[in-house]
């Protein structure tokens, strides 16, 4: 009488598959979390910045309601004009004291150029931006000021934020964009900001907004040799070595 050679049972071929199922999910649960680090590891400038960010915004919220009014208007009890304030100080606090939104946007923004660009490119694009944009705008405040356009209070007026910056880098991302869509996008990024500076209730803000993103679009020789490179968006996930076969 012959013997029933042993093999799996229904109950474990159950097991089997449940534990595969979890050493799957597992696998990619390590997976997501690795390309999560290599996107922040590989984009210092971009996270190093948020960092410092989210220290200043918690200090802003944990002190008076005085001083938050003041850091904000930048008012110091007279007329001034003074632009290296706010090039010092506006890349130091976020405008509303709301960190989460500009951490989504500098992840998709700056990251993004970051990884595409190089840090030193992506940070000369950023600081021109912000320098650029402050300068004419408080030079454009302090002519009105001073020809009683405006009021002399609008001189203590204090540009923060880090929306300048994030604007430049925003417009030289159009040289990202593969044709055709990069007109779309470059049409799209000069309405979104240039309907407010259009409006009658424009700000010397808006005008700040404009004068980055024309900055961002005049980077374009800072973009050619990323290009030449075959820079990808985000850093490449790791090649794992597979043994030769035997």
């Amino acid at each position: 009488m012959s013997r029933k050679s042993p093999g799996p049972t229904a109950d474990s071929d159950t097991d089997n598959s449940s534990d595969n199922g979890s050493d799957n999910g597992r696998r990619r649960s390590r997976r997501a979390l690795s390309a999560v680090r290599r996107w922040i590891v590989t984009a210092p400038g971009t996270y190093s910045w948020l960092a410092v960010l989210f220290v200043t915004t918690v200090l802003l919220h944990r002190t008076t309601p005085a001083f938050e009014h003041g850091a904000s208007d930048g008012s110091s009890g007279g007329p001034s004009w003074d632009p290296v304030r706010p090039l010092i100080s506006g890349v130091l606090w976020i405008d509303g004291g709301h960190w989460l939104p500009y951490a989504v946007l500098f992840t998709v923004f700056h990251a993004t150029a970051e990884h595409w660009l190089g840090t030193l490119r992506w940070l000369a694009v950023a600081v021109l931006a912000h320098v650029l944009a402050v300068l004419l705008g408080e030079g454009v405040l302090g002519w009105a000021v001073r020809y009683g356009d405006a009021s002399p209070s609008a001189g203590n007026t204090l540009e923060v934020g880090v929306s300048y910056a994030l604007a430049g880098v925003v417009a030289v991302l159009t040289y990202r964009v593969p044709h055709p869509w990069r007109y779309v996008y470059a049409f799209a990024v000069l309405v979104f900001y240039g309907v407010p500076l259009a409006a009658d209730g424009r700000t010397v803000t808006d005008l700040g907004h404009v004068t980055a993103v024309l900055t961002g679009l005049a980077c374009y020789r800072l973009t050619r040799k990323a290009a030449s490179q075959g820079k990808p968006g985000a850093p490449s996930p790791e090649k794992t070595e597979r043994p030769a076969a035997q």
